[in-house]
């Protein structure tokens, strides 16, 4: 069973695993287990209510293949930790790119368009979510309208430099005192970030596993472009695997960030031993460009940061 989403945060190159959990982007772990558990009950061969065998059997695969593993990243307080600034950096990455937002669902362009972000997000979530399992056949299409919502208000709150944080819990609710599972999970700088991409894509290319550590130090670049390691390290894996133009181009970005990089300069030795390093300079009328305005989305999102 393929589970093909495209909406939402989907669209970026990025899984929601907020959507699949039907969470909000602000919640936190203790919302996410209680809600996992609504699903596990609805899915689960031993408690479901579903009669027909082919519809249980699809249910098991959407329990394991797609809620289970959403669930099992998102309580691991790192994996949590860095989904939230991940979440922030997609939802800015967006607002930026917003000419290219395509919004599908009636819930989502109204909450691009209304005054009241923090209300209508809200209630559109719990209306979506409250029968997000019980029809199998529209699972799917649920999951992607909760992603568009999402991105939606990411976008919306990084328009006015608010990232989403977990909800602090109730005055009423209690927690074992100097219980581990209590505290707010240690946000990771950028840096931090980074250096986590960089590990990841280090034991992929350890496994020969090419493709994947691209995809690693690239996820690493959106979030820190003016990495020169990372530059220098996709040049290299580039020309490992025999694609010159690609290696010269970021082995040539990783000396213009760092001249002495040495692995950038010893890869365009390589591959010309007669290649001068790129100038320091850079052109402020390319920077000049890169900061247009735009009007995307009927400009929902436009206008000057305060």
């Amino acid at each position: 069973m393929v589970f093909k989403l495209e909406q939402g945060l989907f669209g970026l190159d990025f899984t929601d695993h907020h959507a699949v959990l039907g969470v909000s982007v602000d919640a936190d772990i203790k919302e996410i287990r209680k809600r996992y558990l609504k699903i596990a009950r609805r899915l689960h061969p031993d408690s479901s209510a579903l009669k027909d065998d082919g519809d249980r059997q699809r249910a098991h695969e959407l329990l394991s293949k797609l809620v289970n593993p959403s669930y099992e990243f998102l309580s691991q307080e790192k994996n949590f930790a860095e989904q939230m600034i991940l979440l922030k950096i997609k939802g800015e990455e967006a607002q930026r790119q917003q000419e290219t937002i395509m919004l599908t669902s009636d819930r989502a362009r109204q909450l691009a368009s209304s005054p009241n972000l923090e209300h209508l997000y809200t209630t559109s979530l719990a209306d979506l979510t409250e029968s997000q399992y019980d029809d199998l056949d529209q699972m799917l299409t649920v999951i992607g309208q909760v992603s568009e919502l999402n991105l939606v208000y990411l976008m919306r709150r990084g328009s006015t430099g608010t990232a989403p944080t977990p909800k602090a819990a109730s005055a009423n609710s209690t927690a074992p005192i100097a219980s581990p599972s209590a505290k707010n999970p240690t946000v990771p700088s950028r840096d931090e970030l980074v250096d986590s991409f960089i590990r990841r894509s280090e034991g992929f290319e350890k496994k020969r596993d090419y493709a994947k550590a691209i995809l690693e130090l690239r996820e690493a670049l959106k979030i820190k472009p003016t990495n020169a390691d990372c530059h220098s390290r996709l040049g290299a894996i580039y020309l490992k695997t025999k694609q010159p133009t690609m290696a010269k181009i970021y082995f040539s970005k990783a000396l213009e960030l760092n001249p002495q990089d040495d692995i950038a300069k010893a890869g365009l030795r390589s591959l010309d031993p007669n290649a001068a390093s790129p100038s320091k300079q850079s052109d402020p009328r390319a920077k000049a460009s890169d900061s247009k305005p735009g009007g995307g989305l009927f400009g929902l999102f436009g206008g000057k940061k305060k």
